[in-house]
């Protein structure tokens, strides 16, 4: 069998935040509103955000900073965040008491949050000639 190669664009960061507490639920739509941003943009309305949760994601967009600057030397003023996802971790189970002897179960969720950052090149766009 031939051996393939993968396509690995070099300009990509990743940054990965483990054990998350919070659902996929409420981290999708904060995640979504950051793709396609510069990471000043984002950090900026993370900051300004009412979610308790934005907090840890501002976290983890400093760190994938952290690691493009130190790691491969890329301009912090260039880089955009290029993907922004969460997946499901382990989710604890508890339970509360009820009344006549019952038991309600509680959900505790937890999520793996990966920010994936790239550095914006910008291209001349050609209009062919003029006439």
């Amino acid at each position: 069998m031939s051996k393939l190669k993968k396509n690995v664009d070099s300009r990509i960061v990743k940054s990965v935040n483990k054990n998350v507490r919070s659902s996929t639920k409420k981290l999708n739509p904060i995640l979504k509103s950051l793709v396609g941003k510069k990471v000043e943009m984002a950090i900026r309305n993370l900051s300004f955000s009412d979610k308790r949760i934005s907090r840890d994601i501002q976290k983890t967009i400093s760190s994938a900073v952290a690691n493009a600057e130190n790691n491969y030397q890329y301009d912090i003023d260039k880089l955009v965040v290029k993907e922004a996802y969460c997946g499901k971790q382990v989710v604890m189970k508890r339970f509360r008491a009820r009344a006549k002897g019952r038991a309600a179960e509680i959900m505790k969720p937890y999520s793996n949050v990966t920010i994936i950052l790239t550095e914006s090149i910008k291209k001349m766009d050609n209009h062919g000639s003029k006439s």
